[in-house]
């Protein structure tokens, strides 16, 4: 399923996965958040209950989206984060690999500054 995901003048499509984590946060979109930032990370709360599933990675690639159990959040990665090793993404903790951002996940580094994001089905 193609998602578009807006942070002030960013507009991004992307892509869910077909997974059960990724089926919930499908079910209720659209969603605005205030988000948070940690290091190259941007990840807020979803209203969506999932554990970790056979997907779950603690490295993660430039531009997957993840679902993140412990906060019940959902994360955007476009770098490294204070526990990232030298040349890896690692988030917090394990998180559900639900999809990814179709486009230089980058240009999320320009809009950090911003709050608010919409996650809505492209």
């Amino acid at each position: 399923m193609r998602i578009r995901i807006r942070i002030g003048t960013l507009s991004m499509e992307a892509e869910l996965y077909e997974t059960p984590t990724a089926r919930q946060i499908a079910a209720v979109l659209p969603i605005t958040a205030t988000f948070s930032t940690w290091g190259d990370e941007i990840y807020f709360p979803i209203p969506v209950t999932a554990a970790l599933d056979d997907r779950a990675q603690e490295v993660v690639a430039m531009g997957d989206l993840g679902y993140w159990p412990p906060g019940e959040a959902f994360c955007i990665f476009f770098g490294p984060t204070p526990v990232s090793r030298p040349g890896e993404i690692r988030p917090a903790s394990a998180v559900n690999v639900v999809g990814r951002v179709l486009g230089d996940a980058a240009q999320f580094k320009t809009v950090m500054h911003q709050r608010q994001v919409t996650l809505e089905a492209a």
